[in-house]
């Protein structure tokens, strides 16, 4: 008698190996939608503000909705230079954002410095302070502010508007990881040399942190100049009043919104930040990445 042998079911079939050159092109594909969608998310409100800028008072508010203006007007330019103090808003900025970001900047290199190559008590401490500072939103403590600048008598002045803003828990945070991340043997190098904490920070440390450097400048400085809640409630009048101060002026002036001057004055405090902003990107791109690698 023969025997017939069945074949062997107890395995599951094996499935077909995916194939990683299409996981690859989904994924580009996938990337660049997302790509796509984004620059329009942020593209086409900046598209929108220019074209209103050239716009006709009639045609911002005509229905449907047009993407391109029928006649050009470039006096909304002139009108938003002429209607408000807007030189003297744009001088303010300038000052307070300069201001406000050398002392965001000197205090957070220090700050950061001491918190990774100094040894004193409370360090973690300090630090833990720090990261909780980062956690609490700035508009909680307006009211306080508000009060001790007021009982101060700075309201109205540029030491009131800039004093309450020089906090630096984010840049002390962005350059301790940073300095964290440079090669201990350098570090140790400079010290067997005699190296002290000077010459350490601004012969070894600070060359070596240049791009970090770089975007917590940016940041700072962009931050600042789009500042808005706090100079608001500090200024009265245009003497100490910033640029984003100074638009909410313009739509009010003569009793009704002139959009089209609004739009133009944006785009006229826009353009400086976005000069700096696309002059610096590759190294604020390379200095938020610092240290993220390690070869």
């Amino acid at each position: 008698m023969t025997v017939t042998s069945k074949p062997d079911t107890s395995q599951a079939p094996r499935s077909a190996p995916k194939d990683p050159q299409r996981q690859r092109s989904l994924s580009t594909v996938f990337g660049y939608i997302a790509m796509v969608l984004v620059l329009l998310m942020i593209g086409l409100p900046l598209f929108w503000i220019l074209v209103t800028s050239f716009k006709e008072r009639g045609d911002i508010y005509v229905q449907p909705v047009t993407w391109w203006p029928g006649s050009f007007r470039p006096e909304n330019y002139t009108e938003a230079t002429t209607e408000v103090p807007f030189f003297t808003y744009l001088r303010n900025s300038v000052i307070i954002t300069s201001i406000v970001a050398s002392i965001k900047f000197v205090l957070g290199v220090l700050s950061a410095y001491g918190l990774v190559f100094l040894r004193f008590p409370g360090k973690n401490i300090v630090f833990l302070v720090i990261i909780a500072a980062l956690m609490v939103p700035n508009q909680i403590t307006v009211i306080s502010n508000y009060s001790l600048i007021s009982e101060l008598g700075w309201r109205n002045t540029f030491q009131g508007i800039i004093i309450p803003l020089a906090g630096v828990a984010f840049g002390t945070f962005l350059m301790r990881n940073h300095f964290l991340s440079l090669p201990a043997e350098i570090i140790e190098a400079a010290r067997m040399d005699g190296a002290g904490p000077f010459r350490l920070l601004f012969r070894v440390v600070l060359p070596l942190s240049g791009p970090t450097m770089v975007a917590f400048a940016i940041i700072t400085i962009v931050n600042e100049w789009n500042e808005y809640l706090w100079p608001f409630l500090m200024s009265d009048d245009s003497s100490v009043a910033p640029l984003p101060v100074g638009l909410t002026l313009l739509q009010n002036s003569e009793g009704y919104t002139n959009w089209g001057a609004v739009m133009a004055a944006t785009i006229l405090t826009i353009l400086p930040i976005l000069v700096v902003f696309l002059a610096l990107q590759r190294h604020m791109i390379k200095g938020l990445t610092s240290g993220a690698v390690k070869g």
